[in-house]
């Protein structure tokens, strides 16, 4: 169960977040309705730079996936990784400088973060 799971979230997360803030970031933007202004150099640099990040970390995920043995590991990092990213939405909600769609994030990313842990410690 815990490998389908961490299947499902890394396929998921790569095609919604990673991928296309790698290669589309302001297209992401837009679409998650964020306002791009008409210097966008340093947005385009930080989501390509989170994208980067994010591939990086559903790749190790991913190796639970394949490795018994790393299964652990990844839900913990899995964890780790949506409890955080949970954290900094919340933040952003709290401030209200985030668009809606980010507020609605935070739902997602406390199921990851509860799924994750629940599959390793229960």
């Amino acid at each position: 169960m815990a490998r389908i799971f961490l299947a499902v979230m890394v396929v998921s997360f790569a095609a919604v977040f990673a991928l296309p803030l790698l290669f589309a970031p302001l297209r992401w933007a837009r679409a998650f309705r964020w306002e791009v202004g008409p210097d966008d150099r340093l947005a385009l640099y930080f989501g390509r730079c989170l994208g980067a990040a994010a591939l990086g970390l559903l790749f190790v995920i991913g190796r639970g996936v394949i490795d018994p043995a790393l299964t652990p590991l990844a839900l913990e990092l899995a964890a780790v990784a949506g409890a955080l990213l949970g954290a900094v939405h919340v933040a952003g909600a709290i401030q209200r400088v985030q668009p809606w769609t980010e507020d609605a994030e935070i739902v997602l990313y406390a199921l990851a973060t509860l799924g994750a842990l629940a599959l390793r410690f229960l």
